[in-house]
């Protein structure tokens, strides 16, 4: 029995793998050894990928930084996407939704875009890079949020978001820092339970 001769993948193929295995090494980068210390070197040895050819697709740190931006969005945006299988009716549709942002806003991945978020602070050019990318991430969040939550108004919809973003985000940074888990959790609960009695 023959086998099926093996398709060669095109160029544009070839170019979208090496990029994508780029972006991925730079976002475990970020996560492991923080933005400043991100080198181009380091993200040519994870990527398996000559010097050479990262400065084909991306001719300085700056540029990288700014495809990382779009690309962790996208991942972010796949992982914000949520699993609407068992979320309860009702009140609790709130609260379950709450978990939902903070799992979304705590894990690998917010790491890397915490990261990049603090690094833009002092840098413009990154800074310009992610102000885009981080709106279009709220808006689709907020888009797949409405269809959860019912008949709750766009705009109370949106502070609720905004709240909850912010409160996740401060709760991720004091997880990064060593902060107690139980007052995280205490904090967490305090919220869902005014969120709740606010919201519904």
């Amino acid at each position: 029995m023959t086998t099926p001769e093996r398709r060669h993948r095109t160029q544009a193929e070839r170019t979208a793998r090496t990029r994508a295995a780029l972006l991925d090494a730079t976002i475990d980068c970020l996560v492991e050894r923080g933005y400043a210390r991100t080198s181009m070197q380091e993200v040519c040895a994870r990527a398996g990928v000559s010097k050479g050819a990262v400065q084909h697709h991306f001719p300085d740190k700056a540029r990288l930084m700014a495809a990382a931006v779009e690309h962790l969005t996208g991942r972010l945006t796949e992982q914000h996407a949520p699993d609407t299988t068992g979320l309860p009716e009702g009140p609790e549709r709130v609260s379950a939704v709450i978990d939902l942002l903070w799992e979304s806003y705590s894990g690998t991945l917010a790491s890397a875009a915490m990261e990049l978020w603090v690094a833009a602070r002092t840098d413009p050019a990154l800074r310009e890079a992610m102000r885009p990318v981080d709106r279009a991430l709220g808006r689709a969040t907020l888009d797949r949020l409405a269809a959860l939550v019912g008949d709750l108004p766009r705009d109370r919809l949106e502070t609720l978001y905004w709240l909850t973003v912010n409160l996740t985000r401060g709760l991720a940074l004091d997880a990064e820092l060593g902060g107690d888990p139980q007052r995280r959790e205490q904090l967490l609960r305090e919220w869902k339970r005014i969120a709740t009695a606010l919201y519904t």
